[in-house]
C-alpha cells in the first residue's frame, strides 16, 4: 500500500523508518519531509494544515494510510475532514478525532477529563484576563514552585515552573494581559506542584482496545541537570528503569483504563496514539498532562524497540481490532541524545552544513530539522538531529550515542552530556 506521513520532525523520521521496513509499504510519501526522509521516501512540499492539499496528494498518489506525526492538524479536525469527505473516508487515518485531539488542544479540557473520570492529577483552577486577580489571589493560596500552563498548542513550550510567588503573578499577567504565547495563553491554568520523578507513558488506541508501547523518559530543559529554559526535549531513554511491573499496574488500571473508557463513555471517536505525561509522587502514579500524538524524541527511543509491524500495528487500529494483534517489543534499551543549533530554544541561526552522518555506525541518525540545499545536508530546525544506540543496559547505549555524536559536526551544534544522569 502507498502510505503518506504528516510532519518533518525525527519523530516522523522515524516512522519513516520504521514504516519503510514493512513489507505492506509500497511507496512511502512524507510531507513536508526533512533531509532524512528524503533518503527512504519521496518527500511533498506541503503544509500539514493545508487539508485541501492534503486531499490532493492522498488522491494523486492513491494513498491508502496517512498517519499524523505532530498535533496540530489533529486539534485542526484532520480525522473529521477525512471522515466527512467521500473520496477520502475509506482511507485509514491514524489520529484522533477534533473532540479526543482536545485532550492536547486544551489543558483545562484535559483537566475536566481527569476529574471527570476519576484520574489522578494535580488540583487546578483556570483563569483568563477577566479573572487576572482571582488567578493571582489563587496563587497566593498555593506554596512554591508554582505551575503556570497556556491552555493552548505552545509548541511544548507554554509551560512554567517558578519558584518566586511575585514572579509568578508577574508572568501569569504576561500570559493573559500581554499574550506571552500568543493565543494559546489567553486562558492560563494554575496547578499545585507536585514533586516526584517524570516519565511517559504511551497508548495505542483504537477508541474499544489498547496496546501499551514501550515506556520512556524524556529530557526537557536545555542545561545539563535539567537546568535552564524548557525545549521539545533534548534526549530520552526506553524502558524507564524505575517502571517496575507493579508501577506499569497502577498506570493501566487507575490511568490508561479510565482514559480508554472515558473515550469511550463519552463517545469520542480515537485511532490514535494518546501519549500520558506521567509524574511518580511517592509510589503513585499521577497525570501531568496527556498528547495525542507520539513525542519528540521519545518516538526515537519507543519505535526502535518495536518489533511488531507498525503498518500491521495501524491497519488494525484503524478496523478496531488492536485486540487480535499481539505487540512484540526488543527487550534492550534505547537511548537518543539531540544535536541542537547554538542559541535553542531562544534565536537560533539556520543553513549550516552538517557533516559525518555517513561515518555513524551502531547508533540510527533521525533528522529533525534538517533540509537539503545544493546537495548538502544542511540545519534547519532548532533541534536538529537525534542520535539513537540500543543496547542491554541503557548506560551502554548512551555511551555509543556519544561516542557517534563526536563524529558529527555544524556550526555551534551544542547537545547534552548528561542524559539519564538522575536514572
Amino acid at each position: 500500500m502507498n502510505i503518506l506521513i504528516l510532519g518533518s520532525g525525527g519523530r516522523e523520521h522515524t516512522f519513516a523508518y520504521k514504516i519503510a521496513q514493512s513489507k505492506r509499504c509500497d511507496k512511502l510519501f512524507v510531507a513536508p519531509g526533512n533531509a532524512g526522509t528524503a533518503a527512504i521516501a519521496t518527500n511533498i512540499a506541503l503544509s500539514v494544515t493545508d487539508f485541501e492539499a492534503i486531499k490532493n496528494c492522498v488522491i494523486d498518489n492513491e494513498i491508502t494510510m496517512v498517519v499524523v506525526g505532530p498535533e496540530d492538524p489533529l486539534v485542526e479536525g484532520i480525522a473529521d475532514y477525512f471522515a466527512e469527505t467521500d473520496s477520502l473516508k475509506n482511507v485509514m487515518l491514524i489520529g484522533p478525532s477534533k473532540r479526543g485531539a482536545l485532550l492536547e488542544g486544551s489543558k483545562e479540557r484535559a483537566k475536566e477529563f481527569m476529574m471527570q473520570h476519576n484520574i489522578p492529577t494535580a488540583a487546578y483552577a483556570s483563569f483568563t484576563k477577566e479573572s487576572l486577580d482571582a488567578g493571582k489571589q489563587f496563587l497566593e493560596s498555593l506554596s512554591a514552585p508554582y505551575v503556570l500552563k497556556a491552555d493552548g498548542l505552545a509548541a511544548g513550550k507554554g509551560v512554567l515552573i517558578l519558584q518566586d510567588l511575585d514572579e509568578a503573578k508577574q508572568e501569569l499577567e504576561n500570559m493573559l494581559a500581554h499574550s506571552k504565547f500568543g493565543n494559546a495563553s489567553s486562558k492560563v491554568v494554575i496547578e499545585e506542584f507536585l514533586d516526584g520523578i517524570e516519565l511517559s507513558v504511551f497508548v495505542l488506541t483504537d477508541g474499544e482496545n489498547y496496546k501499551i508501547l514501550p515506556t520512556a523518559k524524556d529530557y526537557k530543559r536545555i542545561g545539563e541537570g535539567d537546568k535552564g529554559l524548557n525545549t521539545g526535549g533534548m534526549g530520552a531513554i526506553s524502558p524507564v528503569p524505575f517502571a517496575d511491573s507493579q508501577l506499569m499496574k497502577k498506570i493501566e488500571e487507575r490511568i490508561v483504563k479510565p482514559t480508554v473508557n472515558g473515550l469511550k463513555k463519552e463517545a469520542i471517536d480515537y485511532k490514535g496514539f494518546v501519549f500520558i505525561g506521567l509524574i511518580k509522587v511517592g509510589d503513585e502514579p499521577m497525570v501531568i498532562e496527556y498528547n495525542v500524538r507520539m513525542g519528540d524524541p521519545e518516538t526515537e527511543v519507543v519505535l526502535p524497540r518495536i518489533e511488531t509491524d507498525l503498518v500491521d500495528l495501524f491497519e488494525a487500529t484503524f478496523h478496531q481490532k488492536l485486540n487480535e494483534i499481539e505487540l512484540k517489543t526488543d527487550s534492550r534499551s534505547a537511548a537518543t541524545v539531540m544535536l541542537v543549533s547554538g542559541g535553542y530554544p531562544e534565536a537560533y541561526e539556520k543553513g549550516k552544513e552538517i557533516s559525518g552522518i555517513d561515518t555513524v555506525k551502531d547508533s540510527i541518525v533521525f533528522h529533525a530539522g534538517t533540509t537539503l540545499k545544493d546537495g548538502k545536508i544542511v540545519t534547519n530546525g532548532g533541534r536538529v538531529i537525534a542520535v539513537t544506540s540500543m543496547d542491554n543496559d541503557f548506560r551502554q547505549a548512551i555511551k555509543k550515542s556519544y561516542q557517534n555524536i563526536e563524529k558529527l559536526s555544524f556550526d555551534r551544534m551544542y547537545y547534552r552530556t548528561d542524559i539519564g544522569f538522575d536514572l
